[in-house]
């Protein structure tokens, strides 16, 4: 009889690619997924443990696991992901209910205890139908930002070989997916560690000759030296995306500096000037840490102005959360008050929403093609080359009658409406 698992999967979407890579090396005849009130014999929580919040909601809900396996609902509670990496020496005091704790770098082991064999894990497993797919291109991180405890949890950068790469990308355009969506800790550096080179363009190139693929989406790049040919990409190939995620931090040189992130404001600026230059119609996302030790009122200004200045159309903010094992959590004071760091967030946040109102309203009675990623209340729910999904705006298509074939596919419309999130529009 195969074993029944579930599996939780909290975190970022390079988690969710880890749990698909895990579900595709269990062997068929031996494992399957427990359906809709069938009890599992293994219920595995994929967590992250990279800020405060996170840690809390990993943690409670395997502490959920622990209280339905009491309860006889499921057989045995495994976890593995960041969270049981990075608190490897803690978690199993903390939560002995747990029958057995894997890091984030332990898929191999977590194989071997479930039965299974090993596994280079270049294939995935989609539950759900859909158009569009992350492809991890990298792992772990050599920067050093003072903030940020990747690199001690996923460990130094290391690059997926191209051949790779494009094996995997095949096997998900051939079961429906068109958009590929390039993560990694620091998708700029692709390549450094393989082949003495950034690869990332190159790879753009390999990817967009892919029979089927018609979306290439970079997520996650670095500021400091941009690789040109990266740019060229964006510009001229008309599959890669007009759009790119690129966590900026702050400008103050002062946060900058304490953020070790070996970039200075000036060459901030220039940076994001050269993206609108060099690819028109470009849309950028950029992440912002707000309350970070050094940042005052004025540095805090600073970063008002920048973002008044710059008018990113996506934009996600955060409140400083010092986190121990970083180096800022050891050499910084974290002098700014919760309170103030949430004020100081909320009015980021509020000049951010005209930002976004604004070239959202751009775009009214303009014709976009988009794929439907979902329907929700009787409309589609779909996205443009410049929305990624769970983290960016979606668009709303009212329709008389839905139709589920319609998922993964694209459409065009007429934009009708926008606040400064969502927008509306009606097929054509």
């Amino acid at each position: 009889m195969s074993k029944k698992l579930k599996v939780i999967t909290l975190g970022c979407s390079k988690n969710s690619v880890d749990t698909e890579h895990l579900l595709a090396a269990l062997p068929a005849d031996d494992f399957s997924i427990a359906g809709e009130g069938e009890r599992p014999d293994y219920l595995l929580y994929n967590t992250c443990g990279f800020i405060g919040d996170a840690k809390e909601e990993s943690i409670q809900a395997v502490l959920e696991g622990v209280a339905a396996k009491a309860r006889g609902e499921v057989g045995k509670v495994v976890v593995f992901g960041c969270l049981s990496e990075r608190y490897s020496a803690q978690m199993p005091a903390l939560i002995p209910e747990v029958d057995a704790w894997f890091g984030a770098r332990d898929m191999n082991p977590l194989l071997r205890y479930l039965g299974a064999p090993p596994s280079r894990f270049v294939r995935r497993y989609q539950e759900h139908r859909r158009g569009y797919a992350y492809l991890k291109i990298s792992e772990g991180c050599d920067r050093r930002c003072s903030y940020c405890a990747i690199p001690f949890i996923r460990g130094a950068h290391r690059s997926v070989a191209m051949e790779d790469i494009e094996s995997e990308a095949r096997q998900l355009v051939a079961e429906g997916v068109s958009e590929l969506i390039l993560i990694a800790q620091d998708s700029t550096y692709y390549g450094l560690d393989l082949y003495g080179k950034r690869m990332l363009a190159p790879l753009l190139k390999r990817l967009s000759a892919i029979d089927g693929v018609e979306r290439l989406r970079i997520h996650y790049s670095y500021p400091d030296d941009f690789p040109e040919d990266v740019l060229e990409q964006m510009a001229v190939n008309p599959k890669v995306c007009k759009y790119l995620d690129i966590p900026l931090q702050h400008i103050s040189d002062k946060v900058l500096t304490n953020m070790h992130r070996h970039i200075d404001g000036s060459r901030t600026r220039a940076l994001v000037e050269r993206l609108r230059r060099e690819v028109p119609g470009v849309v950028l996302r950029t992440t912002l840490i707000v309350g970070h030790p050094g940042e005052g009122t004025e540095e805090f200004g600073e970063l008002l102005d920048f973002v008044r200045e710059a008018r990113f159309e996506r934009l996600g903010a955060f409140a400083y959360s010092e986190e121990e094992g970083t180096w800022g959590a050891s050499h910084l004071v974290d002098s700014v008050p919760e309170q103030e760091k949430r004020r100081r967030l909320e009015e980021l946040m509020s000049i951010q929403a005209d930002i976004s109102l604004a070239f959202n309203q751009s775009r009214v009675d303009s014709i976009e093609r988009v794929m439907v990623d979902d329907i929700v209340n009787g409309a589609y729910v779909c996205r443009s080359g410049w929305e990624s999904p769970e983290v960016d705006g979606e668009i709303l298509v009212r329709t008389n009658k839905a139709d589920e074939k319609l998922i993964g596919s694209y459409m065009d419309v007429r934009i009708e409406s926008a606040d400064d999130y969502d927008l509306t529009a009606v097929q054509l």
